[in-house]
This record gives C-alpha cells, sequence and structure tokens, in this order.
C-alpha cells in the first residue's frame, strides 16, 4: 500500500510541475491567465463508511483551476491593440460560434474585418446610418471606399465689424480689386454636389452707421443671390445684428455639378468698437475622403477618421461577464468557451457593471507571478523527492521482511 500512496504523490507532484511549467512557458503571452494544480486526499471506503482509524490511500489531482486576475497592461504603437481594464472578455466570433478571449492583439483582413491572429472577428454593437448605437450585434468591418461628398449648404460666419470704421462715400463704386472700396474681406473654401472646392469671398463695406453691405464672391465671380449692389445687414446701438441675415448665396459650378443654393447666418456677428476680426467661419460641406485611422474611447464606442475631417461613429465593441468564470472551457489561444458551469454570457458595453473599460494602443500581459512559480517549482521538487523517498523507504521495508528466515 505504501508504494500506491506514494505512486500517487509522484503523479500529483508531476502534475503540479507541469502546470507550473506551462505558466512559465506562457509569462510573456498575451492574455494569458495562470493555471493552478488543486489536490484532494483519497480515502477507501466500505458500505459502513470510514472507521475511525482509517489511513488515507493518497492524492489525486482534483482540478487545474485558472486565475482570471488583471495582467498588467502594457502601451503598444497599434491603434487595433485593445485591453479591457476589468473582468469582461471580447467576444469574437469563429464561423458563428463565439469565443471569449482577453487577448485584444487585433488586424484587419482583406476583407476588413477586424480580427485576431486565429482570424476569428471582432464582435460590437453596430451603429445606424446617424451614427447611434443599436442593440443589433456583428463584426467589425472597415470600409474603405471613398466616401461621397456633400455640398455646402450653410455658412456661418462669427465676425466683428469696427463700429469706427469710418463708412464709404456713396460714389465710391466697389470694385473687389480696388481696397478703399471696402472696409473689410474675408474667405472660405466651400463644396459642390462633387466635392470640388470653391473660394468663396465676402467683402464688407460700411454704407452708415449701424449699416454695412455685403458683396459675396465665389471663384473671383460676384453671386449675392443676383443682388450686384451687395446685401445690407443692420446692427442696433448695443453691436448686435437686427436685420438682413440670413444672406442667399446661389452658384452654378461648372463640371457637372447641382447648382448650390446657400444661406450665409451673420447672426453670431457684432459690430464693436474693436478692430475687424473674424473668430469663426464655418460650413457643412466637405470633398470626398478615405479612410485615414479609427479610433476607441474607453467605453469602446468606436469612431473612423477620415481624408477630409469627417468621422463616423462604426459602433461600440461587445464585452462579455460571466457568472462563474472558473467555469469557462478552455479553447486554447488564449480563448475560452461558455460551459454549463460558467452560465450564459452577460454582454453589454465598457463600463457597464463589472465589464471593464477599454485601453485603445494597448494589450494586456500575462497575469503570470514568475517568482511565485519559481519558489512552486522548488516546492513540487522537494514533494516529488519525498514521495520517491517513501518509496524506497517502503522497498527496504519489504526487502528486509523477504529477508527474514
Amino acid at each position: 500500500m505504501p508504494f500506491r500512496i506514494a505512486l500517487s504523490g509522484l503523479n500529483a507532484a508531476s502534475s503540479e510541475l507541469q502546470v507550473i511549467g506551462n505558466n512559465v512557458a506562457n509569462a510573456s503571452t498575451t492574455g494569458y491567465k495562470q493555471s493552478r494544480a488543486e489536490f484532494a486526499d483519497i480515502f477507501a471506503t466500505s458500505n459502513l463508511g470510514v472507521t475511525a482509524n482509517a489511513i488515507g490511500t493518497g492524492v489525486r489531482v482534483s482540478s487545474v483551476s485558472q486565475q482570471f486576475s488583471q495582467g498588467n497592461i502594457g502601451f503598444t504603437d497599434n491603434n487595433l491593440d485593445l485591453a479591457i481594464s476589468g473582468q469582461g472578455f471580447f467576444i469574437m466570433n469563429d464561423n458563428g460560434v463565439n469565443a471569449y478571449t482577453r487577448a485584444g492583439a487585433l488586424g484587419v483582413d482583406r476583407n476588413g474585418f477586424v480580427v485576431n491572429n486565429q482570424q476569428q472577428q471582432l464582435t460590437i454593437f453596430q451603429a445606424d446610418q446617424n451614427g447611434n448605437i443599436t442593440g443589433a450585434t456583428g463584426p467589425l468591418q472597415l470600409d474603405r471606399s471613398d466616401i461621397a461628398p456633400a455640398a455646402t449648404t450653410a455658412i456661418d460666419v462669427q465676425a466683428n465689424l469696427d463700429a469706427s470704421a469710418t463708412a464709404i462715400p456713396a460714389a465710391t463704386v466697389f470694385n473687389p480689386s480696388d481696397a478703399s472700396s471696402y472696409n473689410n474681406s474675408t474667405s472660405l473654401t466651400i463644396f459642390d454636389s462633387l466635392g470640388s472646392p470653391h473660394l468663396n469671398t465676402m467683402y464688407f463695406r460700411k454704407t452708415a452707421d449701424n449699416t454695412w453691405d455685403v458683396f459675396q464672391y465665389v471663384d473671383g465671380v460676384q453671386v449675392n443671390g443676383g443682388a450686384p449692389a451687395g446685401d445690407t445687414i443692420t446692427f442696433n446701438s448695443l453691436g448686435a445684428i437686427t436685420g438682413g441675415s440670413p444672406v442667399a448665396l446661389n452658384f452654378t459650378p461648372t463640371g457637372g455639378s447641382a447648382a448650390m443654393n446657400m444661406t450665409v447666418d451673420f447672426n453670431s456677428s457684432s459690430q464693436y468698437g474693436s478692430p475687424f476680426s473674424v473668430s469663426a467661419l464655418n460650413q457643412d460641406g466637405f470633398a470626398t475622403g478615405r479612410l485615414s485611422g479609427i479610433d476607441f474611447s474607453d467605453t469602446g464606442v468606436i469612431t473612423s477618421r477620415f481624408t477630409n475631417g469627417q468621422s463616423r461613429t462604426l459602433g461600440q465593441i461587445a464585452v462579455a461577464t460571466f457568472n462563474n468564470t472558473q467555469g469557462l472551457r478552455q479553447l486554447g489561444d488564449t480563448s475560452w468557451a461558455e460551459s454549463f458551469d460558467s452560465g450564459a454570457p452577460l454582454v453589454g458595453a465598457p463600463g457597464s457593471g463589472a465589464a471593464g473599460l477599454i485601453e485603445s494602443g494597448a494589450l494586456e500581459g500575462s497575469n503570470v507571478d514568475l517568482t511565485e512559480e519559481l519558489v512552486g517549482m522548488i516546492t513540487a521538487q522537494r514533494n516529488f523527492q519525498a514521495n520517491a523517498q517513501v518509496i524506497t523507504t517502503a522497498d527496504t521495508v519489504t526487502q528486509t521482511i523477504i529477508n527474514i528466515r
């Protein structure tokens, strides 16, 4: 019997060394979770139960459990590298079957899907055409085609016209080439329906106290809604605009694009006794653009950036938590599958509950503590040697008994 007991001890110590060896081997594996060998004693019982003087019959490995503590988060140069600071798991779709992982080393495949090294697709909450996050889940796919341009329809001017400026005599005919025929000017770029840029220049001419004429030119041609004399805007004695805004701006570009019918809003402009200044010129058009990058917020909201300065919300990362992470079934490649013991996944957005927040441009390292593993290795080695010594001692006793005459 001592041989069997000691043999079970050798097997247990050997199993523990295997677990420790696997932990040490994965000390640098992204998203790896430390394993721990757990043991239970063995008793031989009869139908009448265990007697008071029963001796155990050895030890067995009762479980190899995973320790889902947080690993250290290290930053990288890849914006697609993601880490979760919390208890959540990324949901990776593998041909219709979900796998759960803490390893967020991601890239883009040839079809534009965001995938991991096993070509599993990252699952997100999808966004509609207006950028609103919906409850529908699906893979994150990046569209690399050009986005359609948008024609300018509205211009907002935030400027201050100098109340102390000298009014231009009516006899002086306005001429954009003659700086003495107007007081100030400013320009901005607008876009037609094909995304072609056009230069819109506004000339401000003071005609009387609190009264200004605005002349609109596009690509050097006066447009002003068809008013050669310019459009008139007026201010009150407090410097606030009182009339003439918004101004119509109609322009028909060449090259096959549609006619442009715009409004120019001066309601945010003022007339104070300080020099002419422009604080903002905004317009709602833009040229065509291509995807230049994507950003992830700490709550997992995904925003795409384009070369024309536009941005769009693509969705929000979906993360899963479990009532019993110890019940997850290991799949390898630092991923797990749900099981009866783990319970069904609780899918939500980062920042909700215990799911945790997203770190972009970062990866979660292995949670293996090498110092702890090396100490455990020494202990397991001593256990192995002690059990081997039990076998040696039992063999000596047996030989002594056999040699009795």
